[in-house]
């Protein structure tokens, strides 16, 4: 795993990003260190981190991303002080009343993935409006993973076999991995073939760690607002240079 390159002056390369892979998901992260570094507050950080979500997500689909997974809001940011919260719902109400019939005019059909429960009504209420209205669109998929946490996923797919395991409808010994993951949030959407993250930081933060199995990463220090179209391509080159070997032997000799 290694990071984006850049040049010493730290400028991007802008010749094209090479092969487009299928599904690149990304943690947009380092929105409130942009803004104390600048000193702003931090709401002002993810505001600018939405016009970055704005671009990110035209770019993706201009250059022929077929599905977007964006790490929106995670089930552990409940735990962030309650005037940022309460900024970032208004954010996502505002982007959805706001972008809504952009993407839907753009064929972005739209998905959103985690707990619905306990959301305030308004919020679920725009979530599936955009579900819905976006369902038979054709264009890019662009995957929100909201008050998402892969180990609740996961739990949640696991919870679910063992219900029909009881109740006679499934046999124990006809649980693979094929079953889980037919039982998770993502179901019927390809595994991320790269996954980005932004800001510097090297984890996953519990985003997609069943799905991210054999994802190449990359790792920007950008922070996300700053984050645009050149990164998004250097992170794809980069994606570009490795060789995925899915557990087997590579075809360059001796690499394993």
């Amino acid at each position: 795993m290694t990071k984006a390159t850049e040049d010493p002056a730290g400028h991007v390369s802008d010749e094209g990003p090479g092969e487009i892979p299928r599904h690149v998901a990304v943690i947009m992260d380092g929105n409130g260190r942009w803004a104390q570094a600048r000193g702003l507050p931090r709401t002002e950080g993810h505001r600018r981190g939405m016009e970055s979500l704005r671009r990110i997500i035209r770019h993706a689909s201009g250059i022929g991303v077929g599905y977007l997974t964006l790490y929106s809001f995670s089930s552990e940011n409940w735990r962030r002080p309650a005037e940022e919260v309460g900024f970032l719902m208004s954010l996502l109400r505002f982007f959805i009343r706001r972008d809504l019939a952009e993407l839907h005019a753009e064929r972005v059909r739209i998905r959103v993935i985690g707990l619905r429960e306990g959301l305030a009504p308004d919020i679920a209420a725009l979530l599936d409006e955009a579900e819905s209205l976006t369902a038979g669109n054709d264009g890019l998929t662009l995957v929100i993973a909201f008050n998402y946490g892969s180990r609740a996923e996961i739990a949640e797919a696991v919870r679910a076999l063992a219900v029909e395991v009881a109740a006679g409808r499934l046999d124990p010994a006809a649980i693979d991995s094929d079953a889980i993951g037919e039982r998770l949030f993502t179901a019927g959407l390809p595994d991320p073939d790269l996954v980005i993250r932004t800001s510097g930081e090297q984890r996953l933060s519990n985003f997609l760690l069943w799905q991210s199995a054999y994802s190449e990463l990359v790792f920007s220090p950008v922070h996300w607002p700053d984050f645009d179209e050149a990164r998004f391509d250097e992170a794809i080159r980069e994606y570009n240079a490795r060789e995925r070997r899915f557990g087997g032997v590579g075809a360059r000799q001796g690499v394993r």
